[in-house]
């Protein structure tokens, strides 16, 4: 049993605000990780136009750059707003109410990565390759990222030892 009463089977003593101290700090930390692959991949996205080449771009080709540019602008600001709110609520003891935000915006940047990833990868093999060859890709990579980013964690979290696992964050 926790100190104030929290989740007893986790094997942890900490109060509610410790955990939820703890939990912004892992969140802070993954978001670190997605933030500055998203960062680049939009930079990389938004030089596209300048390059000699993207004038060969047919309609298609181009809506789907422009799709990506949005979907990558969206990603980027879902995963840096847990920064924005915690600058605005800083000192307002509001730490539960911004993991549970933190956490939501998260996975939401996350899915706008896993679209934008999806689409550069379609993007660049119709590019090189063919349209048929781009979906094939981007279908193929949505598989791969469903299965590593949803299927996986939900299997291990299924076959974990209920002795062990304890309860969430």
């Amino acid at each position: 049993m926790t100190r104030t009463g929290g989740t007893p089977s986790d094997g942890r003593d900490e109060t509610y605000i410790e955990r939820m101290d703890r939990n912004w700090d892992e969140l802070l930390q993954e978001l670190r990780v997605t933030q500055t692959g998203t960062q680049i991949l939009t930079g990389f996205l938004l030089t596209l136009p300048f390059q000699s080449r993207f004038s060969d771009l047919d309609d298609y080709q181009r809506d789907l750059y422009l799709v990506l540019v949005v979907l990558a602008a969206l990603a980027t600001v879902l995963i840096v707003a847990p920064v924005s709110l915690h600058r605005l609520l800083f000192r307002r003891r509001l730490k539960p109410q911004l993991v549970d935000a933190g956490h939501w915006l998260a996975r939401a940047g996350l899915a706008m990565l896993a679209l934008v990833l999806t689409g550069a990868a379609m993007l660049l093999f119709d590019v090189v390759l063919s349209r048929t060859a781009g979906w094939w890709v981007a279908g193929g990579l949505l598989v791969v990222i469903a299965l590593a980013w949803v299927v996986l964690p939900r299997l291990i979290a299924r076959r974990a030892d209920p002795d062990t696992a304890g309860g969430p964050g």
